[in-house]
């Protein structure tokens, strides 16, 4: 063979081979599809890590806010951390295990603490002082407790599609339990902390049908248990994303593929991909989309989607309550209040319904730390926003000096407001379930439009509003990706209502 020969022969070879690599390379580069991951909250998280594991790796997560985590979230509070959102893990020690459950107590090792409601009837404070009769509050809540068993059976008899649902109020009605609602300050706040505290507005407009019973205790065990780690109960989102985004030697996540402060204003849409636009002018071209953005966030301005979503999804949106649940932490110089054995939870009923109603002391959470923590809910949370951390103080330390009237009450040297329905981030903390929506709209909620898929609390059928629903929530509506990203399995079927 001519040495002339050989070059050709060479040089033929070498373009092949350069030919071969380059095709190689690119299809290297598109190997799975490119995902944008909206949000990197419990349910965002928990997606990006189920794609991630089924080798859709070629993620990009968008968090608006400088943290993950979402409403699981922690903040220094006079020299601890305490959470501002999520707090409990709730539903333990029953049938099924609460997957968020092994990872708090078993891997991670978050200190936690089981809440012990059985001596509510001791801690019922009066309106202007002292403590109500313990025989009259246990059979003012025996009696709330049997109505709401009646209520479960006749949950159980209404038709699947809700058209027969009712608000817990109706229900409360038709029982005979105060026909015109709970009226008397010890009905109202064992009312309130029955359902509001739970659910985070009141039984007129929350399902019956959904909520008793309520799936998360009755799958998984009626114990909650209260997370009280420096660490923050964040930590499970934390872990969960160091499964499959790069970490430094300290834990710190350095993966590229996680982008803080992209605050996401339009996603546009398209049969041949999506456009996630930010409010930096950035902007990100991919094959999917998963909007893990809250309830109230998606019924706000913030996201634009071009075109708009279909009407059937807006429509779906809206149906559903975007609840708001604020807990105010309060720092003093001593201690006024009782502890010990059966202390820990106490009520004030108030004649205003709501009004700094639930109360928690710390004793074993943070030891010497002097802290109370009030919840309210609903319209006392948007009132209490829109005023100075000074009002809300001043209004608390009245109602504690009415609660202690011989006691010497100081006044608290610190105050913590959470204001998740301000916050453009969330508008509001966790999903509520209206009268009359059911598993059809549930569908339309989760359901994708074209190559923009949702997940969230808010899709979890049964769980939504807990932590365990944001995290299964992630895996359920990224398997619906899945399937159509690589089983080509692309339509969503949403059964009939009256099915």
């Amino acid at each position: 063979m001519s040495s002339s020969t050989s070059s050709a022969l060479v040089l033929a070879a070498a373009v092949l081979l350069a030919l071969t690599l380059a095709q190689h390379g690119s299809l290297a580069a598109t190997v799975g599809p490119r995902v944008v991951v909206v949000g990197a909250g419990m349910s965002g998280i928990s997606a990006a890590k189920r794609l991630s594991d089924a080798g859709i790796t070629d993620l990009l997560i968008l968090e608006a806010t400088d943290h993950i985590g979402g409403r699981m979230h922690k903040k220094n509070f006079a020299g601890i951390n305490v959470e501002v959102g999520a707090n409990w893990v709730e539903g333990v020690n029953g049938g099924k295990m609460n997957p968020i459950w092994p990872i708090v107590n078993s891997t991670l090792k978050l200190r936690n603490f089981r809440s012990d409601f059985d001596y509510l009837a001791q801690n019922v404070y009066k309106e202007d002082g002292g403590l109500y009769d313990e025989d009259y509050v246990q059979k003012r809540i025996d009696r709330a407790d049997g109505v709401e068993e009646l209520g479960e059976k006749l949950s159980g008899t209404l038709h699947a599609s809700g058209r027969d649902d009712m608000s817990i109020l109706a229900m409360q009605r038709l029982n005979d339990h105060q026909p015109n609602g709970p009226a008397t300050p010890v009905d109202m706040v064992v009312d309130y902390y029955k359902f509001d505290y739970e659910f985070a507005e009141p039984p007129r407009v929350t399902s019956l049908q959904n909520v008793v019973p309520l799936s998360t205790f009755s799958h998984f065990g009626d114990d909650v248990y209260f997370v009280a780690d420096q660490r923050g109960y964040e930590a499970v989102v934390y872990y969960l994303a160091g499964q499959f985004l790069k970490t430094d030697r300290s834990g710190k996540i350095v993966d590229p593929r996680l982008q803080l402060n992209k605050v996401v204003r339009e996603i546009s849409y398209s049969p041949g991909g999506v456009t996630v636009k930010t409010e930096d002018n950035s902007v990100y071209r991919a094959d999917y989309v998963m909007v893990s953005a809250s309830l109230g966030v998606l019924q706000s301005a913030l996201i634009q989607f071009k075109p708009q979503l279909p009407a059937w999804k807006v429509t779906a949106i809206y149906q559903f309550d975007m609840a708001v649940y604020t807990k105010i932490f309060l720092k003093f110089p001593k201690k006024f209040w009782p502890e010990g054995k059966g202390r820990e939870f106490f009520l004030y009923a108030s004649s205003r319904r709501g009004y700094y109603g639930v109360w928690q002391e710390f004793e074993k959470q943070y030891p010497g730390a002097n802290v109370l923590l009030v919840t309210v809910t609903d319209e006392e949370s948007r009132r209490i926003e829109q005023q100075s951390d000074n009002q809300t103080k001043a209004e608390i330390m009245q109602v504690l000096r009415k609660m202690f009237p011989g006691k010497d009450v100081p006044d608290a040297t610190d105050i913590l407001v959470p204001r998740w329905w301000s916050d453009r981030f969330y508008k509001g903390t966790f999903s509520n379930w209206p009268i009359g929506v059911n598993r059809y709209e549930y569908d339309q909620l989760r359901a994708p439009v074209g190559r923009v898929y949702f997940t969230g609390e808010h899709t979890s059928e049964h769980y939504n509003g807990y932590v365990h629903g944001a995290y299964l929530s992630g895996i359920d509506s990224a398997e619906i990706l899945i399937n159509c990203a690589q089983k080509k399995m692309c339509k969503y079927h949403v059964q009939g209502k009256y099915d």
